[in-house]
């Protein structure tokens, strides 16, 4: 595992009529891991809101891009060169992922962006699918009939209710023990470990 600087970016649209989206699942889950350590995510660099952190001793910067969604790789790029950070070694990232049911997580060290216009913004920028990332499920429950509505746009960008944020609550603090893992043990025993809890899921994708 590098030395260094650690990356952790969640993806999101600014705004506050986006705030408890689903597709705002990256940006909650950085904001539960600043909150419990007493950190505000409001320093403006890279075209993102950042803050600083330190798990386990490891010096962590937090970042939620404001550049919308589908750019989030200009202010991955740009952080990733401020700090100079090896995408493959220390950047970790976390979005939201419609295939996976609500509730549950899925991490993975490389991949395609597959369907997720955030992520393949940032291999594009970067050249690379080579990074490291959490998929935050937000997609229906294993045997229900999804609503029509929940496989598009409209639903990524509706805020939720009372019931789905019930449901994405436990996630983000699995998230947040996830990040630390990752950061301080490495990718390999993260997934062994948080991949399996939701092992009764749908296969990783």
């Amino acid at each position: 595992m590098s030395d260094g600087v650690y990356l952790v970016v969640g993806l999101g649209n600014p705004g506050i009529e986006y705030q408890f989206t689903p597709h705002n699942a990256g940006f909650l889950a950085i904001d539960r891991i600043a909150g419990e350590h007493n950190a505000v995510v409001g320093n403006r660099r890279c075209r993102a809101l950042t803050a600083k952190v330190h798990l386990a001793g490891r010096e962590v910067i937090l970042a939620k891009p404001e550049t919308f969604m589908n750019l989030s790789g200009l202010s991955v790029g740009a952080l990733v060169d401020e700090f100079d950070v090896d995408p493959s070694g220390n950047l970790l990232v976390l979005y939201d992922e419609l295939d996976l049911p609500l509730g549950t997580l899925r991490m993975r060290e490389r991949g395609s962006p597959a369907g997720h216009n955030g992520a393949r913004s940032i291999s594009g920028v970067l050249g690379t699918d080579e990074w490291k990332r959490i998929r935050i499920g937000v997609g229906a429950e294993p045997g229900v009939q999804a609503e029509a509505f929940r496989r598009g746009k409209d639903y990524l960008l509706t805020p939720m209710g009372k019931r789905d944020l019930n449901a994405i609550d436990p996630v983000l603090d699995r998230v947040a023990r996830a990040v630390e893992m990752v950061v301080t043990r490495g990718i390999g025993p993260a997934m062994n470990e948080f991949n399996r809890r939701d092992e009764t899921g749908p296969a990783a994708k």
